[in-house]
This record gives structure tokens, C-alpha cells and sequence, in this order.
């Protein structure tokens, strides 16, 4: 059986804690690798070769850092479609969604590109007599990222290009689910001339992850995934004197106004709520219907999702994949079961769904709930599968204060054709990223990611303004010289005077 190991100092390093945990093929439920679980003696290790390497890459020049960045975008781009499929064959999910995951990822690889201009400082003459400052930004050293399984290469692409553009060496944590795109990622920087122990990737479970939140080597913490986790995160690593920024889950709403294109809408809940089958913090999982549209709205959805064709990732025909386990599967059905009880209509019910010849797959079809109520499990929790709640209201305000009242506030949409309810709803709505027709607002590279509220634990948002001050500390320097043609001052005790 293959088996994943780690990647420290610019080489492959078998695991040595004796423990492996299982990857599955989702599409057939069969254990086609083992990947090797760190413990904290590996971890250790890791950070020690990172604090090594940051010696040199740390005072390393802009232009050397960006020689090898430019490098390794060319070979990320003509490398997309082997990642694309290690996402697909660990994953589950469709070559063409794994592809526009990679494309996302190079985006912020990009932007690190350009990092020269992200890094100036900013300086002030004469701010007293031949007194001058500046602020100049500089890297923290060792950095660690812990990303999940449902973007296995973008959104550790989110984090460590940046990291190591700003200076520093950087410690990767994946999903031990999915692990293969991190090593594939890690050994094309090594290809395009990143310097062995700048980015290091460490596989592990719940040992390794807290190994890193503790180790007082690591200067900073970013983190993708559950709310309960990524509380944990902010609160542990806070606690051992890290920065940290710790992306948790969402529930985010689509609010359809009734003068919206509804056949434009019902396209965008259907893309939104089921690609990559829900297993996405930016999928839209609940619509607030306003008014009288709800009736017609629904039933539009209903008729795009029954035409969606589920299978095999590597399936050129498949709309959506399975999910990652058999237990996330269950977890799912179990919410679209219990919906009628707690007074849903189930519209679509996709629990018991299957795949011809991949029966032992982690197959589920989509599931529609609607007039499901704010108290109920499926619209409490975030349920992270093909499964779309639409909740109904009679007023814009309604829907709002509904939308306002989730404790999650990572992604919300609004779709109309009132610019006047449009600007109210962006400035009103209380999320950190808003869509105006638009259904799934994640933000370019050079804008920042982030939630409020419960999706959000720490005060940067990730990549973008906010990822570069995250990797990077202020410093500000005041500088007197005394002009050559005067003869020295002698001392002053005096305080010194700006005019």
C-alpha cells in the first residue's frame, strides 16, 4: 500500500511514531493509501530544521524570494491537472471542481509574486530637525498553517505563499483525509528553488496538531475549518503566545428579494448549495425567500437539482462527487432524516442514494428542505453536505434581522434588482463577505477572506492586506543625523523637541 510520509528540510521523511491513518478512495470506499501520523518528537524536529532554514531565507533579498515564487507559479500551472487529480482520487470531488481549486490557490501564489510593492515601508523627513522615521515591516520566523480536507491544495496555497514571501519558514499541517496534494505542493517549491526547511509539511491527527499549538518555536497559527476547532486553535495557541488567525465554519443565507431574476437565482442556489457537494464553508445552505416568490423559487431549485448527474470524480459526465467518509455521510443523511419531524417539507431527499458498480462509495444524493424553521438541527448546524434549507419571510427587514440573528457571519448573498435594497443590504448585513448577485462572494487574491462573528477566531482575515500584516510585524525606526558641517552638540538631557 502507498503510503504518505512527510516532507522536511527539502526531502521525503518516513514517519517514525509508528502510527498511520487510512485514505480513502471516496468514489469507492476502498483504503488505497496510509499516511503517516507525526508525534510531537516529529513535529519538534520540523520546526527545528525550520528555524534553521529561517536564518538565511529570513535575510534573504525580495528579489531572490520572488525568483523562486515566479518559478513555482510556471510549475503549479503546468502541474494543474496532476494535482487536480491526487484532490479527485483522495477527495471525491470532480476533476473540473479540483481544477478551479488549484486556479484559486494560484491566485494568492500570484500575489506573493508581487510582494516587492506589498513589503514597502513608509518614511518621513524631517519630522524635527534632520530627524527622520520609517516603518519597515519584517518576518516572525517560524509559521504553521493546519488546513482541511476540503480544499487540500488551495487553501494551503492561501497561507504558505505569502508566509514564505514575507520571510518566513513555514510549517504545513493537512488534513491527514487527503494528504498527497501538500506533498505535491511542497516538492514543486523545492523544484522551483525554494531552499530545503523553508516549507515543510508534517502529517498528523489531533498529537501533531497540538504539538504545534504549543511548541514555542512557532510564531504564528492559521487555521481553516470547524467553529469548535478553530475556537480551540485561538484560544490554545493565544495562550502560548502566538499569533493566530482561525477560520471556523458558517451558515451562510442567500436572501432573494421578490423582484430578482428567480431563474438566475434558483442557477446560483443550486451551483452554491451543491458543488462540491456542500463540503465548502462559502456553500450557500440556507435561502430566505421573501415574499410570494418562495413557492415558485422552490420549485425552480427543485427542477435544476434533479438533473444534476452524481458520480465518480474522474467521471468527464460528473456534476458532483461523494463525500470524504462514510461517516460524514451518515452524519448528513441524518439531518435531512430528522427534518420532517422538526417541520420541514422535504422537497428532494437524497439519503440512500447510490452509484452503479461504486456501491460501496460514499454516495448521497441533494436534498431540498423547505419552510424549515430557525430552531431546527438542519438550520442550526452546519451540516456541510448536499443539503439546501430555504426558510421564508414576508419583508427585506425580516430576512435581514433572520440573517442577522445566525451566530455564523462568514458569506452571505443577496440577489434583486434594487440597487437601493442592495446598498442597504451590504452596509446592514453583519458577514464578512457579502454578494450582490453574486452567490458565492469569495474574495480575489488581492482582497482579504474572512467571516465575522463565529466564523472567525483572531483578528486578521486570511491572504490578501490582511495575510501579509499577519506573516509580518511593524517596526519603526527614528533616525538623527547630525549634519557634517556643525560640530558635535555634546549632551542634552532635555526632551526631545519636534519643532
Amino acid at each position: 500500500m502507498k503510503t504518505v510520509n512527510h516532507w522536511i528540510g527539502g526531502k521525503t521523511v518516513e514517519g517514525a511514531s509508528g502510527n498511520y491513518g487510512p485514505v480513502t478512495d471516496p468514489a469507492t470506499g476502498e483504503v488505497t493509501t496510509q499516511v503517516a501520523l507525526a508525534s510531537a518528537e516529529e513535529v519538534d524536529a520540523a520546526v527545528q530544521v525550520a528555524t534553521e532554514a529561517f536564518q538565511s531565507w529570513g535575510q534573504s533579498s525580495l528579489a531572490a524570494r520572488t525568483k523562486v515564487l515566479f518559478a513555482y507559479r510556471a510549475l503549479l500551472d503546468a502541474n494543474r491537472d496532476a494535482i487536480a487529480e491526487l484532490i479527485t482520487a483522495e477527495h471525491g470531488k470532480v476533476h473540473s471542481d479540483a481544477l478551479g481549486e488549484v486556479a484559486r490557490g494560484l491566485e494568492i501564489v500570484e500575489l506573493a509574486c508581487g510582494i516587492t510593492t506589498q513589503l514597502k515601508g513608509e518614511l518621513s523627513t524631517s519630522v524635527s530637525n534632520r530627524v527622520d522615521v520609517s516603518s519597515i515591516r519584517q518576518p516572525l520566523g517560524v509559521v504553521a498553517g493546519i488546513t482541511p480536507f476540503n480544499f487540500p491544495a488551495m487553501v494551503p496555497m492561501w497561507m504558505f505563499p505569502l508566509a514564505v514571501a514575507c520571510g518566513n519558514t513555514f510549517i504545513l499541517k493537512p488534513s491527514e483525509k487527503d494528504p498527497s496534494a501538500a506533498n505535491k505542493l511542497a516538492e514543486l517549491a523545492s523544484e522551483a528553488g525554494l531552499p530545503a526547511g523553508v516549507l515543510n509539511v508534517v502529517h498528523g491527527d489531533k498529537v501533531a496538531v497540538d504539538a504545534l499549538l504549543a511548541h514555542p518555536g512557532i510564531a504564528a497559527v492559521s487555521f481553516v475549518g470547524s467553529t469548535p476547532i478553530a475556537r480551540h486553535i485561538h484560544t490554545t495557541a493565544s495562550a502560548n503566545g502566538k499569533r493566530v488567525q482561525a477560520l471556523g465554519g458558517a451558515k451562510n443565507h442567500m436572501l432573494v428579494l421578490p423582484d430578482a431574476d428567480l431563474d438566475a437565482a434558483a442557477d446560483a442556489a443550486v451551483s452554491a448549495a451543491y458543488g462540491s457537494a456542500g463540503e465548502r464553508c462559502m456553500a450557500i445552505s440556507a435561502v430566505v425567500a421573501v415574499g410570494s416568490i418562495a413557492d415558485e423559487l422552490v420549485e425552480k431549485i427543485r427542477e435544476r437539482a434533479e438533473k444534476i448527474k452524481i458520480g465518480p470524480g474522474n467521471d468527464p459526465t460528473s456534476e458532483m462527487g461523494p463525500l470524504i467518509t462514510a461517516a460524514h455521510r451518515d452524519k448528513v443523511a441524518s439531518y435531512v432524516k430528522g427534518a420532517a419531524d422538526q417541520g420541514a417539507d422535504v422537497v428532494l431527499d437524497g439519503t440512500g442514494f447510490t452509484v452503479d458498480g461504486f456501491e460501496k462509495g460514499h454516495w448521497i444524493g441533494l436534498s431540498l428542505l423547505d419552510n424549515v424553521k430557525t430552531d431546527s438541527d438542519a438550520y442550526r448546524d452546519e451540516i456541510f453536505g448536499p443539503v439546501l434549507c430555504v426558510l421564508r419571510a414576508e419583508t427585506y427587514e425580516e430576512g435581514v434581522a433572520l440573517i442577522n440573528a445566525s451566530p455564523f457571519g462568514n458569506g452571505t448573498a443577496i440577489f434583486t434588482r434594487d440597487g437601493g435594497a442592495a446598498r442597504r443590504f451590504q452596509l446592514e448585513i453583519q458577514a464578512g463577505m457579502v454578494g450582490v448577485n453574486v452567490p458565492i462572494p469569495v474574495p480575489v487574491g488581492y482582497h482579504s477572506f474572512g467571516g465575522w462573528k463565529d466564523s472567525l477566531f483572531g483578528d486578521h482575515h486570511i491572504y490578501g492586506n490582511d495575510g501579509i500584516h499577519f506573516y509580518t510585524r511593524g517596526k519603526v525606526v527614528t533616525t538623527r543625523w547630525p549634519d557634517p558641517s556643525e560640530a558635535p552638540v555634546g549632551i542634552d538631557l532635555g526632551f526631545p523637541r519636534n519643532h
